[in-house]
């Protein structure tokens, strides 16, 4: 995916960033403008759409058709947020690979402090709400406190010296995938990845910022104390699953 004019100096990775959408056509325009400003880097963007709707896929056709950085995975047949990234990393030419949410909750300025990181030698860079200087201002106080229960459930249990298990804003270098495969629904794949690589002797790092709220459309992640509860038990049961592997 990455051309010949945009080949990266020796100490410098290429990347790939992959947008995993559905019904996102206000989001994404904005986002993609955003990672392609603050990314200095050769950069590729990757939306994998699950035929959305409301059209998003024809939005970043035609962003794809002006700028030859923008590209597109159009899914017709397969769903999920999981799946989705793991095409989009199976997909992706370039030595690193990235992935967020589209919901403009987390600021592509930060990708290049995650980029750092590998090239640094870390293995996986994590956007992290929960190292010093990060913080969770865009979310209700019933979604940060499940939030915080949950990681620090991880932490403890998983031993793994991450803070952010649920982070869902990632980057990594490409050859993590050829050891790991992703598994797992919505934020259990994150909690899995990170203990897996964590388990298996690769460098993680984590990066803080101040996630935000949705800019605009519909949250996937249910608003109500029962959707935060059905999610959270898939969590629980994530985290016992590795804990267990790993005693």
């Amino acid at each position: 995916m990455t051309s010949s004019s945009q080949r990266p100096a020796p100490d410098k990775l290429a990347l790939t960033v992959i947008l995993p959408t559905y019904n996102e056509r206000e989001n994404v325009p904005v986002l993609i403008r955003d990672i392609l400003r603050s990314v200095r880097s050769p950069v590729q963007v990757l939306v994998v759409d699950d035929n959305s709707p409301d059209g998003t896929w024809q939005i970043v056709k035609q962003l794809a058709a002006e700028d030859g950085r923008v590209h597109l995975l159009h899914r017709t047949v397969e769903r999920g947020l999981t799946s989705a990234i793991w095409a989009g990393i199976r997909a992706a030419g370039t030595d690193a690979v990235s992935w967020m949410d589209v919901d403009l909750a987390m600021p592509a300025n930060v990708i290049p402090l995650l980029l750092e990181r590998l090239e640094a030698g870390a293995d996986i860079a994590v956007g992290s709400r929960y190292v010093p200087g990060g913080s969770d201002p865009g979310h209700s106080a019933m979604a940060s406190a499940f939030s915080r229960v949950i990681n620090m459930f991880a932490a403890v249990l998983l031993r793994a010296g991450v803070r952010d298990y649920t982070s869902g804003f990632i980057a990594a270098r490409r050859s993590v995938f050829d050891r790991i495969e992703l598994r797992g629904d919505y934020g259990e794949y994150c909690i899995d990845l990170l203990a897996r690589a964590a388990f298996a002797g690769m460098r993680i790092e984590e990066v803080p910022y101040a996630c935000g709220a949705r800019l605009s459309g519909e949250s996937k992640t249910g608003a109500s104390f029962t959707d935060y509860l059905r999610r959270g038990m898939g969590y629980v049961v994530t985290v016992l699953r590795l804990a267990i592997r790993r005693s």
